[in-house]
């Protein structure tokens, strides 16, 4: 098939690379033209693992294109993916206005028959907006399709090409059987493509990353509290997580979630509800409660050292939001620099991936280092905001070597207690004992 994908972020180039995997023809169109100028040389704009190998070989085989040219991308091209950003508005609601705008543009431009989807994520109601401002200047056949993306980053490319579903939203025939066979070489092995109206299909994924982000937060409810009253969380979680009706994932307590959907898909299903005159009472408990998680560990480095952390040296491992991703969007790190450095601490920060996007924005707020040793070489105490697998293992002689004393913070559990114990460290995690060393 011939696709037409507008934007190039995340979703995007995900979205148009491993299409162009199974043997279509996509050709992507930004507006960024050095961004533009970039791909097309073969340079993956996004970290996101085994993307860069997918992106090369289809811009060898000639499948994978780029272009500034948004009338010349949908020229030729059955289906147009809109996998443009939608951010969060300052009440919560999500911005239209770039997925609107292509649709304005594309209502001037079709000739013939297009199948139009909304890949981005988006409001309920959606659908019906995009179809309305391409036919305002349009009297050509087309359909609007809802087909939400349900991408892990870190996993973006396995999620994409064994999807556990794909959800597809239409009540049109003709579009429906474009979609089934675009997306047939995905679900060879029996996973589901599950059809439904279009306000369906744009809210269950509203639905889907509320409920998990509301699984994250209840956990760390309860990390919290099982350290008022001494019991431990990760007994809790494998006793909770063995309930075949609750699973074991999502339930690991830390210092909050972040990141492109969890915290703008929650706000815009919570302001979504309040426009439709309905209080979603737990989704906002939900963002109340993650906002406080995120300065839990500040709290326990200042009940540690004192409110006043001039002349503290910290080192500080993650930055991303998640390992596996050089995405800071809402990552707590940030929150727990702005926190901590306001208290008068000298920050050096390492992590694998996201250190030049956090630079871009705090600049020499903070310090960077080269590797996470040096990182803690002077420091007072070691925090850990992201559970990257390089953190899980350490050197602890080679830890030892550089910190000042045998402290850690730890906003991800990443240690066991009793090995923390033998090492004699003073180890603060979440949702469990206080090793004092």
């Amino acid at each position: 098939m011939k696709i037409a994908v507008v934007g190039t972020g995340y979703v995007g180039l995900v979205t148009g690379t491993c299409f162009a995997e199974t043997g279509n023809d996509v050709i992507c169109v930004d507006i960024d033209e050095a961004k533009v100028a970039k791909m097309k040389a073969g340079e993956v704009p996004i970290y996101e693992p085994h993307l860069d190998v997918l992106f090369e070989r289809n811009i060898k085989q000639n499948r994978l294109k780029f272009t500034t040219n948004l009338a010349e991308a949908i020229e030729d091209a059955e289906i147009i993916f809109l996998a443009l950003p939608t951010p969060p508005g300052e009440d919560g609601s999500a911005d239209l206005s770039y997925i609107l705008g292509v649709a304005d543009e594309l209502g001037k431009m079709i000739k013939n028959y297009k199948v139009i989807v909304d890949k981005s994520t988006v409001p309920v109601g959606t659908a019906l907006k995009v179809r309305e401002a391409v036919a305002a200047h349009s009297s050509v056949d087309f359909d609007i399709v809802s087909n939400p993306e349900f991408l892990r980053e870190g996993f973006a490319v396995d999620d994409f090409l064994k999807p556990d579903r794909v959800v597809i939203g239409t009540e049109s025939a003709k579009a429906r059987k474009v979609m089934e066979e675009l997306y047939k070489p995905f679900v060879r092995q029996g996973n589901p493509i599950i059809f439904m109206d279009e306000k369906s299909a744009e809210l269950t994924k509203y639905a889907a990353n509320s409920f998990l982000a509301t699984k994250i937060t209840f956990m760390n409810e309860i990390a919290n509290y099982c350290e008022l009253i001494g019991a431990n969380v990760d007994d809790v979680r494998r006793g909770m997580g063995t309930d075949t009706r609750i699973g074991n994932r999502f339930l690991f307590p830390g210092i909050g979630y972040g990141g492109s959907c969890f915290p703008k898909d929650v706000q815009a299903l919570a302001k979504s509800g309040k426009e439709a005159g309905y209080d979603f009472n737990i989704i906002n408990s939900v963002m109340e409660v993650n906002h406080k998680q995120k300065f839990t560990l500040a709290k326990k480095i200042k009940e540690y050292f004192g409110e006043d952390l001039s002349g503290k040296k910290l080192a500080l491992w993650g930055l991303a939001f998640k390992p596996d991703t050089d995405d800071i969007r809402e990552a707590p790190a940030l929150y727990l620099i702005d926190e901590l450095t306001a208290a008068g601490a000298e920050i050096t920060a390492f992590d694998p991936e996201a250190m030049p996007n956090v630079k871009a924005i705090i600049g020499d707020k903070i310090k960077y280092a080269s590797n996470q040793y040096e990182a803690t070489e002077g420091a007072d105490a070691l925090l850990i905001a992201t559970e990257w697998q390089v953190f899980r293992t350490p050197n602890f002689e080679k830890l030892e070597t550089g910190l000042k004393e045998k402290t850690i913070f730890d906003g991800r559990n990443l240690y066991d207690l009793a090995d923390m114990r033998r090492k004699g460290y003073f180890y603060q995690s979440i949702g469990r004992l206080t090793v004092k060393g």
